[in-house]
């Protein structure tokens, strides 16, 4: 990893000190689906864009419907930092709502953060289709591998 790579990844606005798991739980509410959909969607536009030679083979994150790639790196005081993208406007909103969860934390805290607890709190799983649900899952599982 490249020194750019480590600036963008410790500077990364979602997470520890950014917008965090408790601003996006607010910033989704508990209004009409279709209000959260948009808002959702307003989550994702926070994300900031991968630059193209970032978006390897080795970034891609197997188990979504959507293209999706994620960068991580742990710093000298153990603390974990991510970026993601994708092309989807819906999965860019997911991957804003992982990352204000987990990003800019310790492995301990990443292994042990009860995200089903979280989503079930913003009410994804009822909105989601199966595959995107699974993708969900599986992005949550891959950050979680990466700090084992």
């Amino acid at each position: 990893m490249d020194a750019a790579q480590i600036s963008f990844l410790t500077r990364h606005p979602l997470g520890a000190g950014g917008l965090d798991a408790a601003a996006v739980t607010a910033a989704l509410g508990q209004g009409a689906w279709e209000e959260r959909y948009r808002a959702l969607i307003q989550l994702g536009k926070q994300l900031p864009e991968l630059p193209q030679e970032w978006r390897g083979e080795e970034q891609e994150l197997p188990g979504c419907e959507s293209q999706v790639w994620l960068l991580s790196h742990q710093d000298e005081a153990g603390v974990w930092h991510f970026a993601a993208d994708s092309q989807a406007r819906i999965v860019r909103g997911l991957l804003a709502v992982v990352l204000a969860a987990l990003n800019h934390r310790s492995a301990e805290t990443i292994r042990t953060t009860d995200m089903a607890g979280y989503f079930e709190t913003l009410q994804l799983a009822k909105h989601l289709s199966p595959s995107r649900g699974n993708g969900l899952r599986a992005m949550v599982e891959a950050i979680r591998q990466r700090v084992s």
